[in-house]
């Protein structure tokens, strides 16, 4: 299928991810949280539904490398340079509270036993329980909560951290065990992200003395976080293996019933997506997720699937599909004509792709918000609501240049080749297009003024786009658009990206349930010009911030839907990706003496996985779905 960019704050704080409540003007204080609503478990609740609690414990789970990364340098996920060890993230770091996967934006108290939000809105404080433990047995306290808020927001950390935690005034310490967010303004994510923020110790990278290196220049030092697993052993850039902390203080929290059931957790680095499959079907691993359709149709067979030793299912979910394409560096002269990015979106011919490469198996992405009810395509051809108007048109009177003129007509689905439409006839508008933004056919070249080529560099990191670049490349060679294919390595890739230095890429932002301050990084003005930040776009666009703000602010599920459908019509009309496709299910292989649970609603593959699987006893013999 295609790369996944592995978002730094994104990834993180998706595993870590709530929301909070909705909001009252009185002081609210509860076992958890909830933005929109009532939280589905009570106080006392045994465990999550979606979760085995007498799940068998201990063997090893052995897993591949999750996405490109082919090796790593570091065991810090928090700093900006260098490639993090897989599973680092996940096992050993803790948040305040943990979010629910059945549930839209609701949150459960981990490190924290509870939340209280001020009546004014304007502050959250979290109570931390008494038996919280680092790695070291060392106590969780408020301390440790603001030195790691103050360490990621300084420029010791990612700066997408700085950008997200923008509206977080400071972190004070009440007491040795509260710790309260003071906040610039109101914004109902603002208790959720800080509640999602990751935990760890400062004395990770100290020696006795408390002297020791930089964060930010911590490599393989291990980390002092709170989370379930230790790190065992590891060969640098090929493997690492995480052991179940005997003395893990959360074991028996209602939280964590039911999760982390396997005694040892293996990652296997490999070079490629080939070695990878192969490797899974010579039984060096346990399980993987496809994310290839061409490989899940053809490359799945074998002895070991035919004697039932592999399986391989899809397992449904509700996850928002968001936005995934071929993304435009707009940073770049040759995109920042709104028509000629409109006119490379005419060029693609999904149809085509999913009947001959795909096999049938995926769905056209027609939203930034794809597959969810917060976008503007859950009807097509939608008009604006009343409420979209009402934000959508001071805009377009405040800031004309940066308003796309589509915005308030009908949502543009994405270009089609069947009937009564065809490439060609997608092709000829493209070239009119073109010709108004000044680019002509000329001497065997698509051509501006200058006479200088439209020709560009479209930047992959492993190989696994480019038949499908290819076959794009070809309807745009029909224009006179040259397209140069560069295959790099992860680790050039991931530095290109944070240099923002590239034309064209595949990419995929990850999507929420409830979208919030993770937009001021992926589409803000600000963070346009932050190397390492999200928005390798380049947007910058008062409008969109405004959307932004709109979103962040949103004091009910109503208000969110209006603003973030709001903002989905005029990113879709800006053009500034080719929208790809995506699918309602995940593609998993896996041994037969494992085991899961019923998935929840909204669910990462990987993460189910590795959070909530077993392996059967060999006496049992029983296999796949358990309750």
């Amino acid at each position: 299928m295609l790369m996944i960019r592995p978002l730094l704050l994104t990834a993180i704080l998706s595993l870590f991810m709530m929301a909070g409540t909705g909001l009252s003007g009185s002081v609210w204080a509860a076992h958890g949280f909830a933005q929109y609503g009532d939280l589905q478990y009570p106080p006392g609740f045994k465990h999550f539904s979606y979760v085995n609690p007498n799940a068998p414990k201990g063997g090893t789970l052995n897993l591949p490398n999750p996405d490109r990364r082919t090796s790593f340098d570091k065991f810090n996920p928090f700093s900006l340079k260098g490639v993090t060890a897989p599973g680092i993230a996940q096992l050993m770091f803790e948040s305040l509270l943990i979010g629910s996967a059945d549930e839209i934006a609701s949150s459960y108290g981990l490190l924290a036993e509870d939340v209280t939000l001020a009546k004014d809105q304007l502050s959250v404080t979290f109570r931390l329980r008494t038996n919280a433990r680092f790695n070291d047995q060392s106590p969780v306290l408020a301390k440790d909560v603001k030195y790691s808020f103050d360490t990621l927001m300084s420029k010791l950390a990612s700066p997408q951290f700085k950008t997200v935690y923008a509206d977080v005034k400071q972190a004070v310490v009440v007491s040795e065990r509260v710790i309260r967010f003071d906040f610039h303004r109101k914004n109902t994510e603002l208790p959720l992200l800080v509640g999602s923020m990751p935990i760890f110790s400062e004395k990770w990278g100290k020696d006795a003395a408390g002297a020791g290196k930089p964060f930010n220049q911590l490599t393989f030092e291990k980390p002092i976080g709170s989370g379930p697993y230790l790190i065992e052993s590891y060969d640098i850039g090929k493997s690492i293996i995480f052991k179940k902390d005997p003395q893990y203080w959360g074991a028996d929290l209602n939280v964590r019933v039911g999760f982390f059931n396997f005694d040892r957790v293996s990652y296997r680095l490999y070079k490629d997506d080939t070695a990878r499959l192969e490797a899974l079907k010579a039984g060096e691993f346990d399980t993987l997720v496809e994310y290839r359709a061409k490989n899940w149709a053809k490359s799945y067979v074998g002895p070991k699937f035919r004697d039932g030793t592999l399986k391989k299912q899809h397992f449904s979910h509700r996850n928002g599909a968001g936005m995934q394409g071929f993304v435009m560096n707009i940073r770049k002269p040759i995109f920042q004509d709104q028509r000629v990015r409109e006119a490379l979106t005419l060029a693609l011919d999904f149809e085509w792709m999913n009947r001959l490469l795909f096999y049938g198996q995926y769905h056209r992405i027609d939203s930034y918000f794809s597959n969810s009810d917060l976008g503007a395509s859950y009807q097509p051809g939608s008009l604006p609501s009343a409420a979209e108007r009402k934000l959508l048109e001071p805009l377009q009177r405040a800031y004309p240049k940066h308003f796309p003129a589509k915005a308030l007509g009908p949502m543009t689905l994405p270009v089609t080749t069947e009937a009564p439409s065809s490439l060609r006839q997608n092709l000829r508008q493209a070239r009119e297009l073109l010709a108004q933004a000044g680019w002509v056919y000329k001497d065997g070249a698509l051509r501006n003024a200058k006479g200088q080529p439209f020709e560009f560099e479209f930047m992959d990191d492993g190989g696994a786009m480019s038949r499908l670049v290819l076959a794009y490349a070809r309807n745009l060679e029909k224009l006179g658009i040259k397209v140069d294919i560069r295959t790099t390595d992860y680790a050039l890739y991931q530095k290109r990206l944070e240099e923002f230095d590239f034309f064209m890429t595949s990419m995929k932002f990850p999507d929420s349930q409830s979208p919030g301050n993770e937009l001021w990084d992926r589409y803000g003005s600000e963070s346009a010009s932050t190397k390492g930040a999200d928005n390798i776009i380049g947007v910058q666009s008062p409008v969109v911030d405004a959307l932004i703000g709109e979103i962040v602010k949103a004091q009910t599920r109503k208000d969110l839907i209006t603003a973030t459908r709001a903002l989905d019509r005029v990113l879709t009309h800006s053009y500034y990706v080719v929208p790809h496709w995506y699918s309602p299910t995940h593609r998993v292989a896996y041994k037969s003496d494992l085991a899961f649970p019923q998935p929840p609603n909204y669910f990462a593959a990987e993460s189910w996985i590795l959070s909530t699987w077993w392996r059967v006893p060999a006496s049992t013999n029983k296999a796949g779905v358990s309750q």
